[in-house]
């Protein structure tokens, strides 16, 4: 087995689920991956067996309510402070208090949080087609999608219906359609393939009185902090004019503009892992 496994109980007494890779003693910071809103630690299986080969050690949890972790019985614990409170809570218990987080979507915001919260449990930063501005039109499609279960049959219908779901991404390798959507589901006991998420975790976004917050005060946060930004050329969450601000804000911010790509870049296009090679090397 590539990874250890461990399951880490939260402050409110949750188990939460980690994948951990590489030497738990190398001298290189570790990584740690956080996910998009609805996703898991197999998004990142490929980016953390490529990057803990030579040692690196690379963390990557399940949030509450996704894959092998448990669903909480209160959805109003799906937010974003609940989470940085269980990621503080893993991070002390695998003693690795000092990370570079690979923030994808949801991910991203953590980490600007992060920067805020516990700003010295962060070494660097990067913010995978994600900023302090979320576009509201692909939110919304994202919301209709993720907020009831839709049991498939087979691999192929759960294929189309991903497809049928999300009619905005896009990726560079055909193939990572079948990934994506095994990364998605999970195999059930009748033997349909049901989502792996607690459909509850869309609540609190979903009610008509939500108001996406100002992010800018999270990311400003980072001015002392490394931080790359990749985004999907096709991205309908973080908009041009967003990824050019943010630059302007953080001058010294890397920023890789991935093409054929939609929200969110896979981490295993080739302009993406140039990227990474170069951020990682300087930690």
């Amino acid at each position: 087995m590539p990874y250890r496994e461990w399951f880490i109980t939260s402050f409110d007494n949750l188990s939460l689920y980690v994948r951990d890779y590489g030497n738990r003693m190398d001298s290189r910071t570790p990584l740690l991956c956080l996910g998009g809103l609805t996703r898991n630690s197999k998004d990142f299986d490929s980016f953390a067996e490529w990057y803990s080969a030579d040692g690196r050690r690379v963390i990557c949890p399940d949030y509450r309510g996704r894959g092998r972790s448990a669903y909480d019985r209160n959805w109003r614990n799906y937010n974003p402070s609940i989470y940085i409170r269980d990621i503080q809570d893993i991070l002390t218990t695998l003693n690795a208090c000092h990370v570079i987080v690979i923030g994808t979507s949801l991910g991203g915001i953590l980490g600007m949080a992060m920067a805020a919260v516990i700003p010295s449990g962060l070494a660097g930063l990067v913010m995978n087609d994600i900023g302090p501005k979320i576009e509201t039109d692909g939110l919304k499609l994202i919301v209709e999608y993720i907020n009831k279960d839709r049991p498939q049959d087979d691999w192929d219908s759960a294929v189309t219906a991903i497809r049928r779901m999300l009619p905005d991404l896009v990726f560079q390798d055909e193939g990572a359609w079948l990934k994506m959507t095994q990364n998605t589901f999970r195999e059930c006991d009748d033997g349909k393939l049901r989502f792996d998420w607690d459909v509850k975790i869309a609540k609190t976004i979903s009610d008509s009185g939500y108001v996406i917050p100002d992010m800018w005060k999270f990311f400003k946060a980072l001015q002392h902090i490394p931080a790359l930004a990749l985004r999907g050329q096709q991205s309908n969450i973080l908009s041009p004019s967003c990824f050019m601000q943010m630059k302007v804000v953080k001058p010294d911010l890397f920023t890789v503009e991935i093409p054929r790509a939609g929200h969110t870049p896979t981490l295993a296009e080739p302009e993406s892992l140039a990227a990474l090679d170069e951020f990682f090397q300087k930690y």
